[in-house]
């Protein structure tokens, strides 16, 4: 086998471990529901090779889980799943805001006001989805502002993990204008080089974020 061959089929797996790990944070994939290697393999024009190992990673990392006589069943994502990692955020997510405040770039925080300008344009349209994207997109700038590798590491898989959480969260009424604010109190931090501020900032916008999704919690909606 050559390289490039090597290369092509290792783009492809991580290509539909993607996808497949998209539509179950999504929700195209519900809890409980059974993923069939070979109607997979049809819908995404690839052979059942692809699909047993993506399926194999996302057992891995809990959110399918293969049982005997019954195939792959959809895990998902749980109310206490996204309670736990909000926890978690909380406190990694400060330290990466503190971090940055100490190391960003001027480059990093024209890319983080540009951001702003951005999302206050969506918050007046009514644009979650936009929302949601550019959310994302300010958290990793963030996250690469801090300068450590397993930090960002972490964070992105995590950030990964909640993104249909994020995008049921950023459509609650009111949700949209608070964490403009929020943002905005994250940027103007970091732009002083206040660690101190940077970390409170962060770490105020993750509980919120938190609160918000109590609702959802409460009506099963995640």
């Amino acid at each position: 086998m050559t390289s490039e061959t090597q290369d092509s089929g290792y783009s492809l797996r991580t290509k539909i471990y993607h996808t497949l790990k998209n539509a179950i944070l999504d929700g195209v994939y519900k809890p409980g529901e059974s993923l069939i290697e070979m109607k997979l393999a049809k819908e995404l024009g690839v052979s059942r090779t692809p699909i047993r190992e993506a399926l194999r990673q996302l057992e891995l990392e809990g959110l399918v889980t293969s049982i005997p006589n019954k195939g792959v069943i959809v895990e998902g994502v749980s109310p206490q799943d996204v309670e736990d990692i909000y926890t978690i955020r909380k406190m990694i997510e400060g330290l990466a805001a503190r971090w940055a405040a100490e190391k960003i770039s001027d480059e990093q925080l024209k890319e983080l006001k540009d951001i702003l300008d951005l999302m206050e344009f969506y918050t007046e349209k009514g644009n979650t989805e936009k929302l949601s994207e550019l959310d994302s997109r300010f958290h990793d700038i963030i996250f690469q502002a801090s300068n450590s590798r397993p930090l960002e590491s972490v964070l992105t898989n995590f950030h990964q993990f909640i993104q249909r959480a994020r995008a049921v969260s950023v459509k609650a009424k009111g949700r949209a204008v608070h964490s403009l604010e929020e943002h905005r109190k994250i940027y103007e931090a970091l732009a002083a080089h206040d660690a101190d501020a940077a970390e409170k900032a962060m770490t105020e916008h993750v509980g919120s974020a938190r609160s918000n999704l109590i609702p959802f919690f409460e009506k099963d909606k995640i």
